[in-house]
């Protein structure tokens, strides 16, 4: 691969910054919260101690400052992996690529990335309210197969290989799973467990409104392969951090268990504790 990066390759704004995120190299610390809802991101940076970056383009909004002394970012994704697979790729393009020049970097700068989410449960036995840590996740959305280098497998992923029925979605798959290192920040999470990624709300999550999911037993089969809940978003992270040799972990606090049929009580009080939760454990 040539080390001289074409204009198409690497698109920039008139200012020099990153296309979708909007951002330049001095605009991101090196620990970032990743969350979905561009919403969220004023509710996480208002326990900060000072905001010195706000930027926006589209659902991509970044919010830098510090908090208990640390410089911290927190940034919205929006929803789906190929949202992620822009965030990924910009995130890496600002640490380990000179945007001026549009050259590889020879020294590499590894991030921290907290994606910190909601997420319903395909286990009856994980209540709601409560965190859960994803160390293992099966993505169903196909992303990394555009990817050449990409390739990993562990007893989770043979294991769900092996025995997952629905062969006309068994070729999308692939697998990844966290930064370990990065467990002692949650290691009181409530659950820790596995995810699935899914490419959208309604079939893929087994939900059927005037068309038919592939299967009405989909989050029960999962569950059997060793799923414990499911999002939108962890697959591509964790696969794309271990390509592009960043560290990253997620916690995401359960709202709904779709095997009881349950679903959070109050789902705004939910989403305070879970920044709350998070922000006292990775910068203390």
């Amino acid at each position: 691969m040539l080390n001289k990066l074409a204009a198409s390759e690497l698109v920039l704004n008139d200012d020099g910054s990153v296309y979708h995120l909007n951002l330049l190299p001095e605009d991101i610390a090196d620990k970032i919260i990743l969350v979905g809802d561009p919403d969220r991101v004023a509710k996480v940076s208002k326990y900060f101690d000072k905001v010195e970056i706000k930027k926006n383009k589209r659902e991509f909004y970044t919010h830098t400052g510090t908090l208990r002394g640390e410089r911290i970012t927190v940034m919205s994704t929006g929803i789906g992996t190929e949202n992620i697979d822009i965030v990924m790729n910009e995130l890496d393009a600002l640490v380990n690529i000179d945007l001026k020049n549009k050259e590889f970097k020879t020294e590499h700068k590894a991030l921290e990335l907290f994606r910190m989410g909601t997420c319903g449960s395909v286990n009856p036995d994980v209540q709601v309210d409560n965190m859960l840590v994803t160390h293992n996740v099966v993505g169903l959305d196909g992303l990394m197969h555009f990817y050449q280098d990409y390739n990993f497998e562990n007893e989770f992923s043979r294991s769900f290989m092996e025995k997952f029925p629905y062969e006309r979605i068994k070729p999308m798959l692939y697998f990844s799973d966290w930064a370990e290192e990065m467990g002692a920040y949650y290691k009181d999470a409530k659950y820790h467990g596995n995810t699935a990624t899914f490419p959208g709300f309604y079939a893929p999550q087994g939900r059927q409104l005037r068309l038919k999911a592939v299967d009405d037993k989909f989050l029960e089969t999962l569950n059997d392969l060793g799923v414990t809940n499911f999002e939108m978003e962890t697959s591509a992270i964790y696969a794309l951090s271990k390509l592009l040799g960043h560290k990253a972990i997620t916690v995401n606090n359960v709202i709904a268990n779709r095997r009881r049929g349950e679903f959070s009580a109050d789902h705004h009080a939910s989403e305070k504790n879970l920044i709350d939760w998070v922000l006292e454990r990775i910068i203390r």
